[in-house]
């Protein structure tokens, strides 16, 4: 075998090798997704279920730490669920990050909400302070394709800068959470 032939026959191992490494990396990023995105699916809806662990009588159920020697049976049993039904896959947020008002009783200037076309609820939303857990609005039900302005606070807060979290609910045809999505906001006023 000539030098020229051996160099090739090397060449190609090396690419057959990375092409597999390489597969085999996507191929975990896919399913550390799918766990990721199914943990959180689980725990939202346990979290609208509000069953105690005095009322069930059965210790709450924890997700399990992914190592390298259960991610195939991790994998296995995440594909084999059934997803539940009626609970978006997916929720396009369109919303202002800041949120700014002159005062603490007047329509936000700025202040912007939409629940677009392409999603599949209606949503309402609260607005919480970080700092201390206090509800600072409380929006009405936003049907699909519409959106919300001129918002004025519920609360009226002194001048300064407030650290918040948006909280969308996703709703069913009754009203019912059907999932929840966190966002982060900030709320300015000015006097």
């Amino acid at each position: 075998m000539s030098d020229n032939s051996k160099s090739q026959d090397k060449a190609k191992k090396a690419g057959t090798s990375k092409g597999l490494v390489i597969v085999c990396i996507v191929a975990v990023v896919i399913i550390a997704v799918l766990i990721g995105i199914i943990v959180v699916m689980m725990n939202s809806s346990k979290s609208n279920e509000n069953v105690t662990v005095e009322d069930s009588g059965e210790n709450e159920k924890r997700p399990v730490l992914l190592t390298e020697d259960n991610i195939d049976d991790m994998a296995d049993e995440i594909l084999n669920q059934s997803e539940p039904e009626g609970v978006p896959m997916s929720y396009q947020v369109t919303m202002n990050s800041t949120w700014e008002f002159e005062d603490g009783e007047t329509a936000s200037r700025n202040a912007y909400v939409a629940n677009s076309e392409n999603n599949e609820t209606p949503v309402y939303f609260d607005v919480i302070r970080n700092d201390t857990q206090e509800v600072i609005y409380q929006s009405p039900v936003i049907p699909l394709g519409m959106d919300l302005e001129d918002i004025v606070l519920d609360v009226d807060l002194d001048a300064g800068n407030y650290e918040c979290t948006l909280v969308y609910h996703l709703l069913d045809e009754d009203q019912n959470t059907l999932t929840t999505v966190n966002m982060w906001l900030m709320v300015k006023v000015e006097n």
